[in-house]
């Protein structure tokens, strides 16, 4: 429950505190309260507007103390009840007017006076509910590094009198490539979950998907946006198909096709259009969603088109160069030049990636393609006892174990 809706609480706390850290602060104090309260009165019939009314509650207290009651206490009120009544249709919609407090959230964590990495993990943290070892993971620091940026990119922003709300129309752009690395990296914890019991969170990706709808309405023609959107209805198509019967993640080859979601395939073919019209070709998202794509329309796993994904991703790699682009275009390159191919490029990222799951797994599969079943078996052992969730690494130690025949049985 905490995971769900504590990004909606902070978000809400922010708008009526004005204040981002102490907005979290009351969060937690709440949730502090619901572990010792709920064990024994029980859960309640909602627990999120319990939360809130705690934490609201530790808000007004906390105003007391700081002797500002007498003007905060008729806006905190007003607020409160204007929200819990029901919205009147607007005459005139206003396109610069986006009334949803996550988004605003996101667009106060990506605000440019916080350094890159620092946005990042502060949006995680408080919109993706992940934790400071998930963070590490996803941007592949050090869980004391993570930990530090946060807490200065708090400060930074309560020094700075970052408002709560989204900017005006002249400043969007310099928060829009920020702010795209954040919903898709919250729909990525939503489509392959960094740690834990679940491979997938769906709603976590269904609520990214949602913020890039928005995102669309308050600047409709940007074609990154676009791109995004497109990216994600693909892959948010194969939900229904990544999992089998005990919850353990299938691959690509695995997967019902039947199963994926061909409305959303249809979504994403539209977006996608929306931006090959602009005139302006692809960008980092669009590139992405183009190689999601050639996966989405094969009709069969062989009839993939890897030439074309090749190409994508050789395009992709000279427009945003990374250790994980070259990762992934390993994969299409095995499929194109062959297994052995794919391993020299797979060696050559191995100090880049050290202990980073992803590769060893991939550098596992090279190996048994090839035949070398007891390195790939030894490789699946390490890639499973390298941080990831839990399903995940159940899938690697199984696929280790089937490639080790079983001792002979001695009389």
């Amino acid at each position: 429950m905490w995971r769900d809706q504590s990004a909606r609480i902070v978000a809400a706390l922010t708008r009526h505190t004005g204040d981002f850290a102490w907005a979290e602060d009351l969060a937690q104090e709440a949730l502090v309260e619901a572990l010792g309260s709920w064990p024994t009165a029980g859960i309640p019939d909602n627990p999120g507007a319990w939360l809130m009314s705690v934490a609201k509650r530790r808000a007004i207290d906390g105003w007391r103390r700081r002797e500002r009651m007498s003007q905060r206490e008729p806006l905190f009120v007003t607020e409160a009840l204007h929200a819990e009544a029901s919205d009147p249709v607007p005459g005139e919609a206003d396109p610069d007017r986006i009334d949803d407090d996550v988004l605003r959230l996101v667009f106060v964590a990506c605000h440019p006076v916080l350094p890159a990495q620092a946005r990042l993990a502060l949006t995680l943290r408080t919109v993706a509910g992940l934790t400071s070892e998930q963070i590490a993971r996803v941007l592949l620091m050090t869980v004391p590094t993570v930990q530090q940026r946060i807490v200065r990119a708090k400060r930074t922003l309560a020094d700075a009198g970052v408002p709560f709300e989204v900017p005006d129309r002249a400043e969007r752009p310099s928060r829009l490539a920020s702010v795209l690395q954040v919903i898709y990296l919250l729909f990525t914890e939503g489509y392959s979950s960094a740690e834990g019991e679940r491979p997938l969170r769906p709603d976590v990706a269904r609520e990214a998907v949602r913020l890039g709808r928005q995102l669309e309405t308050l600047m409709p023609g940007e074609p990154e946006i676009s791109s995004l959107i497109a990216l994600m209805e693909f892959q948010s198509s194969r939900f229904a198909a990544r999992i089998d019967g005990e919850g353990l993640p299938l691959t690509l080859e695995q997967q019902d096709r039947r199963r994926w979601d061909r409305s959303a395939i249809a979504r994403g073919s539209q977006a996608l259009s929306r931006v090959d019209t602009g005139g302006r070709g692809l960008g980092y998202y669009g590139l992405q969603a183009a190689i999601a794509e050639c996966h989405a329309v094969a009709p069969t796993f062989a009839d993939t088109d890897w030439n074309r994904i090749l190409r994508l991703y050789d395009a992709l790699e000279t427009l945003a160069p990374s250790a994980v682009v070259r990762l992934n275009r390993a994969v299409a390159v095995s499929m194109v030049d062959g297994p052995e191919a794919a391993l020299e490029v797979v060696a050559e990222l191995e100090p880049e990636l050290a202990g980073f799951r992803p590769l060893v797994a991939v550098r596992a599969e090279l190996l048994e393609r090839l035949g070398r079943v007891d390195a790939a078996s030894a490789a699946f052992l390490a890639a499973a006892d390298l941080p990831g969730n839990a399903a995940e690494t159940e899938v690697l130690r199984r696929r280790a174990a089937a490639l080790v025949p079983p001792a002979p049985h001695v009389r």
